[in-house]
């Protein structure tokens, strides 16, 4: 397999509403992530990926942009991003800018002059449709973020399309001027030193030829139903990334990853088959659905390590000759993962360890979300009102206020799964505001701060922060790491997942232990060959290498 940068890097994910702000008005900023550079320096990662920075109303917090050439006022200036650009290369670290491209704001001038009448040159750079007879909707597709997908617009009195806020106007890839504006404004960043490119839900840029509506067996034609059949993975989806390769992004020496939701392995292989020329790698969603029911996202329902295993597995081996897997278990849209999939009471620190482990020694590109490197945890707020996603409150207002589903349910709901789990401010001290801000923080700190902080964490040698500095360590010069063949062990173990990664003459031994009770190895065979222990999440080795501790995680290293 080639050798890459990209195939070899750690990424850091900043969100930088809430990582460090520098002047007082409770919203994050360049200057402060600029003032923490040296902490990334630290910890050891290889590029940063700033999700998105642009001039934007915020609906939905950034993501929706409203001039892709220049900052949020809140962020600073593009002077404030060229510092923080030198100042990351100057410490070897690249930069990765989000790019959000299925959709706009409304406020962009391309939308604002689509709008404004029918024969208007840029009305095309946007998905149109007329009502029905009767003025009914173009289709019954449903927003991603609750309600019809389709907006009436009363200057001309027809609707537009999209698939997430009301105000993201879905762009119309099918119109050839808007890509080649789009490949322009891209070209813009690259040429100013941006390293990588994180391309936001990429994979809902083509929309089904006559825009179906999506009908369920038993419900009225009219009724709001997911129509993800017709503008997920759509049917140009491949020539539009293939075209923006050849373009662009084959001239630079970057990192592509496209998030994809709804992506199969078999779609991912076709995203990122390098023979292919579109991108390098995706974020799949499936094992982020590892702890939904029936209902969706919100049908919270408990999870097993045997379907969380099965999904990562099923994509080790699905990816394993063509293209290449992101590893995560945590960003700005999911939940803490030390609170979803460890233990964030008593043994916090030995499971983020552990699940650090796992995202470390799977093959792909390991992705850390700002905080999980000191275990920061979900936040359970008390009222609705400390909430600010759209998400969440489109969510409640559809269920609770309009369906009248239960208040507590719903919010135990949003405990669990709400986005703005990630999004609490960054935990730096003990001192108000944890550090993050001398002002009101626009969403309030986690009340756990003055137990989990990154100052804590610095003087502590066995935190969770020296763990991943060690593990971030391991991977630069270990390239079985990197580029070793992944085989599963134990297939049917409810509470281990145990691997081997191979490269060459070498062989690394993974045991990792889900459960709060110990566990036995039956792995006779293996244990008998091990030669040194490379990295555990316990201060001491287990004198019975065959019994694995309370969420434990052992890299063995075996005889060649």
């Amino acid at each position: 397999m080639k050798r890459t940068f990209w195939k070899e890097a750690v990424v850091y994910q900043i969100y930088p509403r809430s990582f460090q702000d520098s002047n007082g008005d409770g919203i994050g900023d360049l200057q402060g992530i600029i003032s923490r550079l040296d902490y990334l320096q630290k910890l050891g990662v290889d590029v940063v990926w700033l999700s998105p920075v642009y001039k934007s109303p915020n609906d939905d917090n950034g993501y929706d942009i409203s001039d892709y050439e220049d900052i949020m006022d809140e962020f600073g200036t593009l002077k404030d991003w060229e510092e923080l650009l030198t100042g990351l290369h100057d410490r070897g670290i690249k930069l990765m800018m989000d790019l959000v491209i299925n959709h706009s704001s409304d406020e962009h001038q391309w939308f604002v002059e689509s709008r404004s009448s029918k024969d208007n040159p840029y009305r095309d750079y946007y998905i149109w449709r007329p009502g029905g007879p009767n003025g009914e909707r173009p289709n019954n597709w449903s927003s991603i973020f609750s309600g019809p997908a389709w907006e009436l617009d009363e200057t001309t009195g027809e609707y537009y399309l999209h698939l997430f806020s009301r105000k993201q106007p879905d762009l119309n890839w099918d119109n050839p001027k808007l890509r080649e504006e789009l490949y322009k404004m891209i070209t813009f960043w690259l040429d100013k030193g941006v390293d990588g490119l994180r391309m936001d839900v990429i994979n809902l840029i083509s929309k089904a030829e006559g825009l179906p509506s999506f009908q369920i067996e038993g419900e009225a034609p009219e009724e709001l139903a997911w129509g993800g059949d017709y503008f997920m993975n759509g049917p140009r989806v491949h020539e539009f990334l293939h075209e923006m390769n050849q373009k662009i992004l084959s001239s630079y020496d970057i990192m592509t990853v496209g998030e994809t939701p709804g992506a199969s392995v078999e779609d991912a292989v076709l995203y990122t088959d390098e023979d292919r020329e579109e991108l390098q790698m995706v974020f799949q969603f499936e094992h982020m659905d590892v702890d939904s029911g029936p209902g969706g996202k919100w049908d919270v329902a408990p999870w097993t390590l045997t379907k969380l295993r099965d999904i990562l597995h099923k994509w080790q081996v699905g990816l394993a000759d063509k293209g290449w897997n992101s590893l995560y278990l945590n960003n700005h849209d999911q939940p803490r993962m030390v609170s979803r999939f460890g233990d964030d009471g008593k043994y916090r620190v030995i499971s983020a360890k552990m699940l650090a482990t796992l995202l470390h020694t799977l093959k792909g590109t390991p992705y850390i979300y700002q905080g999980e490197e000191i275990g920061m945890t979900n936040v359970k707020f008390t009222t609705l009102e400390d909430y600010k996603d759209i998400e969440i409150l489109n969510m409640y207002r559809e269920k609770v206020t309009e369906g009248g589903a239960d208040h507590e349910t719903i919010l135990n709901a949003i405990h669990v799964k709400g986005r703005d789990n990630a999004r609490t401010p960054m935990q730096w001290n003990a001192s108000a505001n944890a550090g993050f801000s001398e002002g009101e923080p626009w969403l309030k700190v986690n009340p756990i701060y003055k137990e989990i902080n990154v100052e804590q964490a610095l003087a502590d040698s066995d935190s969770i922060f020296y763990y991943y500095q060690e593990l971030i360590a391991l991977r630069k010069k270990n390239p079985i790491m990197v580029y070793g063949e992944y085989k599963l062990l134990l297939p049917d173990h409810e509470n281990l997942y145990a691997y081997t990664r191979t490269l060459e003459d070498e062989q690394w031994l993974i045991l990792l232990n889900f459960n709060e009770a110990p566990q036995t190895v039956d792995l006779s065979a293996e244990l008998s060959t091990v030669t040194d222990l490379i990295i555990g999440n316990y201060p001491d080795e287990s004198p019975t290498r065959e019994i694995l501790r309370p969420y434990e995680a052992r890299v063995y290293r075996l005889q060649s």
